[in-house]
């Protein structure tokens, strides 16, 4: 087997640098230790959430940004703090250009559209030079994470009919090939087929080996988020100890393989204690991989208590500081916490994160999407609020605490209902006027100030026992694994580095493994919108460096 280029991993990264690399007219050889149905990789299951920056959608929702309020925001967030960050530095200027410059036109000339929405994600930590965005960037996809597949898909493909791209599916590399110090292919075993759904855990069984050269390797195969005991290994002390209990918000085949590879040929890893996992999992009632977790995407309105049912203090809010959140979690040292709503609550701001949980939007179908403005919960959430094991439902806040009791761990202390529900009085009293010493009702209240949030996405302010608003919901919550945000160092060619700071000749890396660039873009903390749009930047820039390398 022989190419120009190998790409490893054919997830969003792999299939954007594939496309790059034979547009510019170079043989491809794109192999995955997946079956063809997972052509996509993770972005498929994702709900296509983009970083963009003073977009139109902005502009007719009244929203003004700026490449300089993007770029503070960034900055306020990444917290960059050690020598090896140069580099990750670059790339973090170099992607909010992107963001802020051809990012949007180029998807749209391949026909990607965007949901005219624009999501308030990573809301803060409260301060202007903090963690958090200042205004709403999250742009989610008109037809979700097979949407943002799909432009690059139908390039591979149509490279593929021309003989330019070949595919090497069930072909799991286990290590590269070195000449002088030079990278020049990989080797590894192919696995025998499979037809398993896409996500489902396949088979290791190997049914032979092989050999590839070519003149230059692109690793794209993501993090380690579907592993959780490396994830745990990784666990930094800075969040406290890692969970024993937690759920799989990747599918197992993100197992972080090729980060060990690579650095056994002289690739330099940096920031693998830098990760991103979420606080408010769901155990997927009807599961597509083993111990399959759902995140809710949250407005701002759920009452938060952590498992001993204290109140969250501020600025741990639902949809916030994300790590900030997870940090003062595992203080508590149990492995969930509690939402307490109502049912006025969960029709107007829960959403789920993924493209099956968003029928309406992946489907492209707008009389699905019209409904989600009539009463009830969108159909996805009332199914998990009928069947989730995390969900309590109730008349009476005493009826609300025996179902939470019912359900939690047996190392957690016995919830109080009188305890509970003084914490839920004293939260109501702040509602009932515009004036409050709240911070989270004045969270409230600002965010219906923009036309985004009051119309699809917050909640009007009431009470929680107030009558008309119920039943009152419960919904446990557990620490979900998601992405890596350190990874294979690169420069801006998206050049593999030693750890000297030399070129590792021949070996290039993009996506997750690559920190999403650089190794590590984003710093300690995301700001939404930047998982994919990294695997887009790196995988557009590794394909086109390679591509010219190799002319």
């Amino acid at each position: 087997m022989q190419a120009d280029v190998i790409v490893v991993g054919a997830g969003l990264a792999g299939l954007v640098a594939a496309a790059e690399a034979a547009d510019l007219g170079r043989s491809v050889l794109l192999l995955d230790q997946e079956g063809e149905q997972n052509l996509g990789g993770q972005a498929f299951w994702s709900l296509g959430g983009l970083f963009l920056v003073d977009s139109p959608e902005q502009r007719r929702l009244g929203v003004r940004d700026s490449l300089t309020l993007a770029r503070q925001d960034w900055f306020g967030s990444a917290q960059f703090d050690r020598p090896e960050d140069a580099w990750p530095r670059q790339w973090a200027n170099a992607y909010l250009d992107f963001a802020a410059g051809e990012k949007r036109a180029w998807l749209h000339a391949m026909g990607h559209r965007i949901f005219p929405v624009v999501g308030w994600a990573e809301r803060g930590d409260g301060r202007a030079n903090g963690h958090g965005n200042s205004v709403p960037r999250f742009h989610i996809t008109w037809g979700t994470g097979p949407g943002i597949v799909a432009p690059f898909e139908r390039r591979v493909r149509a490279h593929a009919i021309s003989g330019r791209i070949t595919f090497g599916f069930r072909h799991r590399v286990d290590g590269l090939v070195l000449d002088g110090g030079t990278v020049v292919g990989v080797r590894g075993a192919v696995l025998e087929p499979t037809d398993v759904e896409r996500g489902r855990p396949s088979s290791r069984v190997e049914a032979g080996a092989f050999e590839a050269r070519g003149q230059a390797v692109i690793v794209t195969s993501g993090g380690i988020g579907g592993d959780l005991d490396l994830v745990r290994a990784a666990w930094p002390a800075r969040l406290g100890t890692p969970p024993r209990r937690m759920v799989a918000g990747v599918p197992a085949h993100v197992d972080g393989r090729m980060l060990g590879i690579a650095q056994a040929s002289g690739a330099n890893v940096i920031n693998p204690d830098r990760m991103w996992h979420y606080t408010e999992g769901l155990r997927n009632w009807d599961p597509i991989w083993e111990n399959h977790g759902i995140r809710i995407l949250p407005g701002p309105s759920s009452l938060w208590l952590d498992a001993a049912g204290n109140r969250l203090p501020a600025p741990y809010f639902p949809g916030f500081d994300t790590l900030g959140t997870l940090r003062h979690l595992r203080a508590t040292g149990y492995d969930y916490s509690w939402f307490v709503l109502t049912q006025k609550i969960i029709e107007k701001e829960f959403a789920l994160s993924g493209s099956e949980q968003n029928p309406d939007l992946t489907g492209k179908d707008l009389r699905l999407l019209l409904s989600r403005i009539k009463k009830g919960a969108p159909g996805p959430v009332e199914a998990f609020k009928q069947h989730g094991e995390d969900f309590v439902v109730a008349s009476t806040v005493e009826e609300l605490v025996a179902g939470m009791n019912a359900i939690a761990d047996d190392d957690v202390p016995t919830l109080d209902a009188a305890r509970v529900r003084t914490t839920i009085v004293e939260r109501d009293r702040e509602m009932v006027n515009a004036f409050t010493k709240d911070a989270q009702a004045m969270a409230i209240r600002t965010a219906r100030n923009y036309r985004g949030d009051k119309l699809i996405r917050v909640a009007t302010p009431h009470r929680l026992l107030d009558p008309a608003a119920g039943p009152l919901i419960a919904v446990r919550l557990n620490i979900l694994s998601r992405k890596t945000l350190g990874g294979l160092q690169t420069d801006l060619e998206a050049r593999c580095l030693r750890a000297d700071g030399t070129v590792l000749d021949g070996l290039y890396a993009a996506g997750e493994v690559a920190g999403f660039g650089g190794g590590g873009m984003m710093g300690y903390n995301a700001l939404e919108g930047t998982f994919l749009g990294g695997c887009l930047f790196s995988g557009r820039v590794a394909g086109r460096a390679a591509a010219a390398a190799t002319a």
